[in-house]
């Protein structure tokens, strides 16, 4: 019996994150997470089965639905294993249906692909885009608003803390970051690591003095490790500490632990011009 596979990656929260301009989108630039991916096989048959190992990201009806948007009707088992939490702001969800369409269509055009997540959900993260993290994305519309210059390589260290939160779509209780768009896309261009982390860190920080929680313990660390800066998940648990290249601390996953961060995982991001 001929069986698919497929791998599709999550993402760590949001470089960026909020409205543009107190009536505008919510728009975002993510940090795609390699290290977290959602994996789907499918094996053909009769009807349509979904099973999610170890928690329910998605299920037959969802599936269906998004199949019919495309257009790619897919009958059988599909098989879906997540690597990250449900509700952290890692992508479960989106990465779920990639994958997906993906299996009914491995060449399926990402932006129709948006466009139906977005049918489905209310909210898709950009993670059926070959870059996500050059795009300026309106997660509410489905839309690409700009494109963004590629990013200097990093790495992150980085956990999940407090509860997890899923998406609501109808949540626009955002922070204003029209200011910030233009100066990331100069510090992108120039490749400013440091200028780009700390734009990263304002977005986080203003989020969370706008939804918390107030004991969130991210910056501190941030500034305990010689961390460049730092970036959460808008709405979810993940939160991620921004260094060069191969400046993690040793002590630093241990740090995290002990500040009560849970699932603390480390990986590159950017890069790749």
């Amino acid at each position: 019996m001929t069986r698919l596979r497929t791998r599709v990656a999550g993402h760590f929260g949001e470089l960026l994150q909020g409205r543009l301009g107190p009536a505008g989108p919510v728009a975002l630039i993510t940090l795609p997470c390699p290290a977290l991916t959602v994996q789907g096989q499918y094996w053909p048959g009769r009807g349509l089965s979904v099973h999610c190992a170890g928690q329910r990201i998605l299920g037959p009806a969802e599936a269906r639905r998004l199949m019919r948007l495309l257009g790619t009707p897919l009958s059988g088992r599909i098989a879906l294993r997540a690597q990250m939490p449900a509700g952290a702001g890692a992508g479960a969800s989106t990465a779920a249906l990639v994958a997906v369409a993906r299996l009914a269509d491995p060449g399926i055009d990402p932006a129709a692909l948006a466009r139906a997540c977005v049918a489905v959900e209310g909210a898709t993260d950009p993670l059926m885009f070959a870059r996500p993290e050059r795009l300026l994305w309106a997660s509410r519309r489905g839309e690409v608003l700009a494109d963004m210059p590629p990013l200097p390589q990093f790495d992150v260290l980085g956990g999940f803390y407090g509860p997890n939160r899923r998406t609501d779509p109808r949540d626009m209780e955002f922070p204003d970051i029209a200011d910030l768009i233009s100066r990331w896309h100069s510090a992108a261009q120039a490749h400013d690591l440091p200028a780009l982390a700390d734009l990263a860190s304002t977005s986080a920080r203003r989020c969370l003095s706008l939804r918390g929680p107030a004991t969130d313990p991210t910056e501190k660390l941030a500034r305990d490790l010689g961390a460049l800066g730092f970036a959460i998940a808008h709405t979810g648990s993940a939160r991620g500490l921004i260094f060069a290249r191969g400046q993690i601390p040793p002590h630093g996953p241990e740090a995290l632990r002990q500040a009560g961060l849970r699932g603390v995982l480390r990986f590159s991001a950017g890069g790749k011009a």
